[in-house]
């Protein structure tokens, strides 16, 4: 491979494809994986069973693989599995998964991680997502498609963060992050329809204005969100896909403790903590 730096130690084990470029006082380890034109920046570290995809760029000194952050980590390999069209800024860092869920920390496609953003165990990032820097997602954190997460913010595990989301800087993130509102706050509140958002990605004015309804009877008005449920539940066919997966969003929230539906899979694994 004459695009690997020889201060570089890539261990022999280890699979890159020969496009792919890794840079000066990297290590790579040996159940790393790199797919093609993949670019790996100077000082980058590449432990555990690391899979990454395709034209992927890992700026200076990003981590990945390493152990998760948990005081009950035993030891053992476990996973990260990033997709393609990935760019990961300067000391980036995202652990593995564990066994209290799938082993696998999952990152998608086209996403674009800011300087210092954290990644921690068993969490899942979809696709086209940003991070600002300095964000923080804690343990067995969801976030959906395009959502964006402003800078120094922090997210508390098992959150889910909905599609189409957009989270103001600073914020604590404690419950799910309903999918198309922005939210922003210590702790953190839903203000308004990510309309800016909407409008960039072509949503219709009708399902803008479908969204912006139920923002109004679901945050502004003095109904309970079972009684919203009933109204959306009333209005039958005039509901847009986007106001439905809100609403299938806001209930799936609700079988979960603490305004987190992913609790669920703290109860299945039989974690009290």
């Amino acid at each position: 491979m004459s695009n690997v730096h020889p201060t570089a130690i890539v261990h022999p084990k280890a699979q890159a494809a020969d496009s792919c470029k890794i840079g000066p006082y990297c290590f790579v380890g040996e159940h790393v994986t790199i797919g093609e034109h993949t670019e790996i920046g100077h000082g980058c570290h590449l432990v555990g069973k690391v899979t990454i995809g395709k034209n992927n760029v890992l700026y200076p000194y990003c981590s990945i693989g390493t152990p998760p952050q948990d005081i009950a980590y035993a030891g053992g390999i476990f996973s990260v599995n990033i997709g393609d069209n990935n760019i990961l800024r300067e000391f980036c860092t995202i652990n593995t998964g564990t066994t209290k869920d799938r082993k696998l920390t999952a990152i998608g496609s086209g996403n674009y991680f800011m300087a210092y953003v954290h990644v921690g165990h068993d969490c899942e990032v979809g696709n086209n997502i940003v991070f600002i820097n300095n964000v923080g997602l804690s343990g067995h954190t969801k976030v959906e498609d395009h959502a964006i997460v402003s800078g120094l913010t922090g997210v508390h595990h098992y959150v889910t963060i909905g599609r189409y989301a957009f989270i103001g800087g600073m914020s604590r993130i404690i419950h799910d992050v309903p999918p198309y509102m922005v939210v922003e706050g210590n702790p953190a509140r839903v203000h308004r329809v990510n309309v800016v958002g909407l409008r960039r990605h072509s949503f219709s004015q009708e399902s803008i204005d479908a969204l912006k309804r139920a923002h109004r009877i679901f945050y502004r008005s003095k109904l309970t969100r079972v009684e919203g449920f009933k109204i959306f539940e009333a209005a039958g066919q005039e509901l847009t896909p986007e106001g439905e997966y809100l609403i299938d969003f806001l209930k799936r929230q609700m079988a979960g403790r603490q305004g987190r539906q992913r609790e669920v899979l703290r109860a299945r694994a039989g974690i009290d903590q």
